[in-house]
Protein backbone atom coordinates (compact mmCIF):
# COMPACT_ATOMS: atom_id res chain seq x y z
CA UNK A 1 0.00 0.00 0.00
CA UNK A 2 1.17 3.50 -0.85
CA UNK A 3 1.02 6.40 1.61
CA UNK A 4 0.03 9.64 -0.10
CA UNK A 5 0.84 12.70 2.05
CA UNK A 6 -1.76 15.38 1.31
CA UNK A 7 -0.99 18.98 0.52
CA UNK A 8 -4.22 20.95 0.33
CA UNK A 9 -3.75 24.40 -1.20
CA UNK A 10 -5.79 27.44 -0.22
CA UNK A 11 -4.71 30.98 -1.10
CA UNK A 12 -1.20 29.71 -1.84
CA UNK A 13 -0.74 28.02 1.55
CA UNK A 14 -0.68 24.38 2.62
CA UNK A 15 -3.75 24.00 4.85
CA UNK A 16 -6.08 21.40 6.30
CA UNK A 17 -9.83 21.83 6.46
CA UNK A 18 -12.20 20.39 9.04
CA UNK A 19 -14.85 18.23 7.32
CA UNK A 20 -14.37 20.15 4.09
CA UNK A 21 -15.38 23.56 5.50
CA UNK A 22 -13.38 26.32 3.77
CA UNK A 23 -13.86 28.68 6.71
CA UNK A 24 -12.33 26.09 9.04
CA UNK A 25 -8.86 26.03 7.49
CA UNK A 26 -5.65 25.70 9.50
CA UNK A 27 -2.51 26.94 7.73
CA UNK A 28 0.33 24.49 8.28
CA UNK A 29 2.90 25.90 5.87
CA UNK A 30 3.05 29.07 3.80
CA UNK A 31 5.59 27.37 1.52
CA UNK A 32 3.87 24.31 0.00
CA UNK A 33 6.93 23.29 -2.04
CA UNK A 34 9.08 23.20 1.12
CA UNK A 35 6.38 21.07 2.77
CA UNK A 36 6.34 18.71 -0.21
CA UNK A 37 10.14 18.37 -0.11
CA UNK A 38 9.93 17.55 3.59
CA UNK A 39 7.60 14.63 2.77
CA UNK A 40 9.81 13.46 -0.10
CA UNK A 41 12.98 13.64 1.98
CA UNK A 42 11.25 11.53 4.64
CA UNK A 43 10.78 8.80 2.03
CA UNK A 44 7.31 9.20 0.55
CA UNK A 45 6.92 7.90 -2.99
CA UNK A 46 3.89 9.95 -4.06
CA UNK A 47 2.28 13.32 -3.29
CA UNK A 48 -1.45 14.07 -3.20
CA UNK A 49 -2.25 17.70 -4.06
CA UNK A 50 -5.61 19.48 -3.90
CA UNK A 51 -6.41 22.94 -5.22
CA UNK A 52 -9.17 23.82 -2.76
CA UNK A 53 -9.91 27.23 -4.27
CA UNK A 54 -9.98 25.57 -7.68
CA UNK A 55 -12.56 23.03 -6.55
CA UNK A 56 -14.97 25.88 -5.80
CA UNK A 57 -13.98 28.09 -8.75
CA UNK A 58 -14.16 25.26 -11.29
CA UNK A 59 -10.72 26.12 -12.67
CA UNK A 60 -7.12 26.02 -11.36
CA UNK A 61 -6.41 28.77 -8.82
CA UNK A 62 -3.28 27.56 -7.01
CA UNK A 63 -1.31 26.74 -10.16
CA UNK A 64 1.87 28.54 -9.06
CA UNK A 65 2.50 26.49 -5.87
CA UNK A 66 1.59 23.26 -7.69
CA UNK A 67 4.09 24.04 -10.46
CA UNK A 68 6.76 24.82 -7.85
CA UNK A 69 6.12 21.46 -6.17
CA UNK A 70 6.38 19.65 -9.51
CA UNK A 71 9.64 21.47 -10.24
CA UNK A 72 11.27 20.69 -6.89
CA UNK A 73 10.01 17.17 -6.13
CA UNK A 74 11.10 14.15 -8.12
CA UNK A 75 8.30 11.81 -7.01
CA UNK A 76 5.00 11.43 -8.90
CA UNK A 77 2.14 13.67 -7.83
CA UNK A 78 -1.62 13.57 -8.33
CA UNK A 79 -3.78 16.70 -8.29
CA UNK A 80 -7.49 17.37 -7.87
CA UNK A 81 -9.56 20.54 -7.70
CA UNK A 82 -10.92 22.60 -10.58
CA UNK A 83 -9.91 20.20 -13.37
CA UNK A 84 -13.02 20.13 -15.51
CA UNK A 85 -12.01 20.21 -19.17
CA UNK A 86 -9.61 18.49 -21.56
CA UNK A 87 -7.40 21.56 -21.98
CA UNK A 88 -6.73 21.73 -18.24
CA UNK A 89 -6.01 17.99 -18.10
CA UNK A 90 -3.55 18.27 -20.99
CA UNK A 91 -1.90 21.33 -19.46
CA UNK A 92 -1.27 19.69 -16.10
CA UNK A 93 0.05 16.45 -17.58
CA UNK A 94 2.38 18.43 -19.86
CA UNK A 95 3.80 20.17 -16.78
CA UNK A 96 4.90 16.88 -15.27
CA UNK A 97 1.89 15.96 -13.16
CA UNK A 98 1.57 12.17 -13.06
CA UNK A 99 -2.17 11.93 -12.44
CA UNK A 100 -5.16 14.26 -12.63
CA UNK A 101 -8.07 13.62 -10.29
CA UNK A 102 -11.51 14.28 -11.78
CA UNK A 103 -14.27 14.71 -9.20
CA UNK A 104 -17.14 17.01 -10.08
CA UNK A 105 -16.94 16.19 -13.80
CA UNK A 106 -17.13 12.47 -13.02
CA UNK A 107 -20.74 13.18 -12.02
CA UNK A 108 -21.58 16.02 -14.40
CA UNK A 109 -19.66 14.94 -17.51
CA UNK A 110 -18.62 11.27 -17.26
CA UNK A 111 -17.85 11.20 -20.99
CA UNK A 112 -14.94 13.56 -20.32
CA UNK A 113 -13.51 11.08 -17.82
CA UNK A 114 -13.76 8.28 -20.38
CA UNK A 115 -12.20 10.38 -23.12
CA UNK A 116 -9.34 11.54 -20.87
CA UNK A 117 -8.66 8.02 -19.57
CA UNK A 118 -8.48 6.75 -23.14
CA UNK A 119 -6.30 9.64 -24.29
CA UNK A 120 -3.94 9.49 -21.28
CA UNK A 121 -3.89 5.87 -20.05
CA UNK A 122 -2.77 5.54 -16.43
CA UNK A 123 -2.89 9.28 -15.79
CA UNK A 124 -6.57 9.84 -14.89
CA UNK A 125 -8.11 9.10 -11.50
CA UNK A 126 -11.67 9.67 -10.29
CA UNK A 127 -12.22 11.41 -6.97
CA UNK A 128 -15.38 10.26 -5.22
CA UNK A 129 -16.24 12.38 -2.18
CA UNK A 130 -19.17 11.19 -0.13
CA UNK A 131 -21.43 12.06 2.76
CA UNK A 132 -23.42 9.10 4.09
CA UNK A 133 -22.78 7.05 0.95
CA UNK A 134 -23.90 9.76 -1.50
CA UNK A 135 -21.56 11.73 -3.74
CA UNK A 136 -20.88 15.45 -3.12
CA UNK A 137 -19.42 17.77 -5.77
CA UNK A 138 -18.03 21.31 -6.28
CA UNK A 139 -15.65 21.30 -3.35
CA UNK A 140 -18.12 19.15 -1.37
CA UNK A 141 -20.58 22.04 -1.35
CA UNK A 142 -23.28 20.30 -3.41
CA UNK A 143 -25.00 17.05 -2.50
CA UNK A 144 -26.14 14.70 -5.25
CA UNK A 145 -28.40 11.66 -5.29
CA UNK A 146 -25.61 9.57 -6.85
CA UNK A 147 -24.54 6.46 -4.95
CA UNK A 148 -20.77 6.00 -4.43
CA UNK A 149 -20.60 2.39 -5.64
CA UNK A 150 -22.82 3.06 -8.65
CA UNK A 151 -20.58 5.93 -9.76
CA UNK A 152 -17.42 3.87 -9.29
CA UNK A 153 -18.84 0.92 -11.21
CA UNK A 154 -19.82 3.16 -14.11
CA UNK A 155 -16.10 3.67 -14.83
CA UNK A 156 -15.11 -0.01 -14.64
CA UNK A 157 -14.42 -0.24 -18.36
CA UNK A 158 -13.00 3.26 -18.82
CA UNK A 159 -9.34 2.62 -18.02
CA UNK A 160 -9.32 4.83 -14.92
CA UNK A 161 -6.04 4.50 -12.97
CA UNK A 162 -7.52 4.83 -9.48
CA UNK A 163 -10.50 5.92 -7.41
CA UNK A 164 -9.82 8.22 -4.49
CA UNK A 165 -12.63 7.70 -2.01
CA UNK A 166 -13.07 10.37 0.65
CA UNK A 167 -15.54 10.18 3.51
CA UNK A 168 -16.18 13.90 4.05
CA UNK A 169 -17.48 13.48 7.60
CA UNK A 170 -14.13 11.96 8.59
CA UNK A 171 -11.88 14.39 6.72
CA UNK A 172 -9.64 16.46 8.98
CA UNK A 173 -11.57 15.25 12.02
CA UNK A 174 -8.84 12.86 13.27
CA UNK A 175 -11.50 10.22 14.01
CA UNK A 176 -10.22 7.44 11.79
CA UNK A 177 -11.25 6.51 8.25
CA UNK A 178 -14.49 4.80 7.25
CA UNK A 179 -12.79 1.41 6.88
CA UNK A 180 -16.02 -0.51 6.28
CA UNK A 181 -17.24 1.71 3.42
CA UNK A 182 -13.77 1.89 1.86
CA UNK A 183 -13.37 -1.89 1.96
CA UNK A 184 -16.85 -2.36 0.47
CA UNK A 185 -15.96 -0.07 -2.42
CA UNK A 186 -12.57 -1.72 -2.87
CA UNK A 187 -14.28 -5.11 -3.18
CA UNK A 188 -17.05 -3.82 -5.46
CA UNK A 189 -14.78 -2.58 -8.27
CA UNK A 190 -11.61 -3.75 -10.02
CA UNK A 191 -10.25 -0.19 -10.19
CA UNK A 192 -7.56 0.42 -7.51
CA UNK A 193 -9.07 2.32 -4.54
CA UNK A 194 -7.20 4.89 -2.43
CA UNK A 195 -8.64 5.65 1.02
CA UNK A 196 -8.96 9.25 2.17
CA UNK A 197 -10.50 11.10 5.10
CA UNK A 198 -9.70 10.66 8.78
CA UNK A 199 -6.48 8.62 8.53
CA UNK A 200 -4.95 9.76 11.81
CA UNK A 201 -2.89 6.94 13.37
CA UNK A 202 -0.67 4.00 12.51
CA UNK A 203 -3.55 1.75 13.60
CA UNK A 204 -5.78 3.39 10.98
CA UNK A 205 -3.21 2.45 8.33
CA UNK A 206 -2.99 -1.10 9.68
CA UNK A 207 -6.80 -1.38 9.65
CA UNK A 208 -6.96 -0.24 6.03
CA UNK A 209 -4.15 -2.60 5.07
CA UNK A 210 -5.97 -5.57 6.61
CA UNK A 211 -9.53 -4.52 5.71
CA UNK A 212 -10.06 -7.43 3.34
CA UNK A 213 -9.96 -5.32 0.17
CA UNK A 214 -6.91 -4.82 -2.05
CA UNK A 215 -6.55 -1.06 -1.47
CA UNK A 216 -3.92 0.81 -3.49
CA UNK A 217 -3.09 3.23 -0.70
CA UNK A 218 -4.16 5.80 1.85
CA UNK A 219 -4.03 9.59 1.96
CA UNK A 220 -3.17 11.39 5.18
CA UNK A 221 -2.90 15.09 5.85
CA UNK A 222 -3.55 16.64 9.25
CA UNK A 223 -2.09 13.69 11.17
CA UNK A 224 1.25 14.12 9.40
CA UNK A 225 1.29 17.86 10.11
CA UNK A 226 0.23 17.43 13.74
CA UNK A 227 2.77 14.66 14.31
CA UNK A 228 0.06 12.10 15.16
CA UNK A 229 1.57 9.92 12.41
CA UNK A 230 5.34 9.67 11.97
CA UNK A 231 5.87 9.46 8.20
CA UNK A 232 8.87 7.11 8.37
CA UNK A 233 6.98 4.72 10.69
CA UNK A 234 3.88 4.89 8.51
CA UNK A 235 5.86 4.01 5.38
CA UNK A 236 7.33 1.02 7.24
CA UNK A 237 3.88 -0.16 8.42
CA UNK A 238 2.57 -0.14 4.84
CA UNK A 239 5.67 -1.91 3.51
CA UNK A 240 5.72 -4.72 6.10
Amino acid sequence: MILYPAIDLKDGNAVRLYKGEMDQATVFNDNPAAQALEFVNAGCEWLHLVDLNGAFAGEPVNAAPVEEILKQCKVPAQLGGGIRDMATIERWLSKGLERVILGTVAVENPDLVRLAAKEFPGHVAVGIDARNGMVATKGWAEETNVNVTDLAKSFEDAGVAAIIYTDINRDGAMQGPNVEATAALGNAVSIPVIASGGVSSLDDLRNLKTCGAPLNGAISGRALYDGAIDLAEALQVLKD
